[in-house]
């Protein structure tokens, strides 16, 4: 018999940690990517569009001061002074420095993920590869902070980026993996390794951002002049599309 008052003690169910809210929120916004939300076709009055307004400016001058210093390098006060407005205005929108930044990270995510999520195997694949090349190059020269922010917080060990590293940037990723690998497969691309075709297109497209400073002064040129960025475009594409042509 056992003892009335002896109770069995059962073990903590031990529960997954969950991202912190930050990266949870990011999380979510990487997996919208593509899916469109409602669009709002009523007119917005004076007041609403200048806050409209005004919250664009403070995401663009965080992204700005953010993928200049970092983070932790960065202030709130540096950011309210080049988005023109008080800081009290500012922690109106983002109660702190940390909200912000993954506001920022938020609004680059959609930027970031939408060109690799482009391509199916039924394209043609030296015109997709064609397009991806394009339109990291076009994020280079007219986003240039977004790619020089991730850069900056892949080298602090992504503390926020990592649930959508191994989530659903993985989950792109892979996908766009085995489309490279049905084409190579049916013959249409030659025996090249999908994840360091699509690393490759990374690294020679992102370079134009994130090395800007030195591209200019050793080409004299950056993609903003509308012939450089033709060369580079007509280059790179050559490039990539002549080492995976099949033999």
């Amino acid at each position: 018999m056992t003892d009335p008052a002896t109770k069995t003690v059962k073990a903590p169910r031990k529960t997954a940690a969950k991202p912190a809210s930050g990266a949870r929120k990011l999380v979510k916004a990487a997996q919208t990517v593509g899916d469109g939300g409602p669009v709002d076709n009523f007119p917005k009055g004076r007041r609403a569009q200048a806050s409209e307004a005004r919250k664009a400016a403070i995401l663009k001058a965080a992204l700005a001061v953010f993928a200049r210093q970092g983070l932790d390098g960065a202030s709130l006060e540096a950011i309210a002074q080049a988005a023109g407005i008080s800081k009290a205005n500012l922690l109106y929108y983002h109660p702190s420095k940390e909200a912000l930044y993954v506001a920022v990270l938020e609004q680059g995510l959609s930027l970031w993920l939408a060109p690799l999520s482009r391509f199916t195997d039924g394209d043609d694949p030296a015109d997709a590869i064609a397009a991806l090349i394009g339109a990291k190059l076009a994020m280079s020269r007219d986003h240039p902070e977004v790619s020089r922010l991730f850069a900056l917080e892949m080298l602090r060990g992504a503390p926020l980026l990592k649930p959508v590293l191994s989530g659903p940037l993985k989950a792109v990723f892979d996908a766009k993996v085995a489309v490279v690998q049905a084409w190579i497969d049916a013959g249409k691309l030659g025996k090249v390794d999908p994840p360091h075709l699509i690393f490759s297109i990374w690294a020679l497209t992102q370079h134009y951002a994130d090395f800007a400073v030195q591209v200019r002064a050793l080409a004299g040129k950056s993609l903003s002049d509308k012939a450089f960025m033709d060369e580079t475009q007509s280059a790179l594409t050559a490039l990539v599309l002549d080492g995976v042509r099949p033999r």
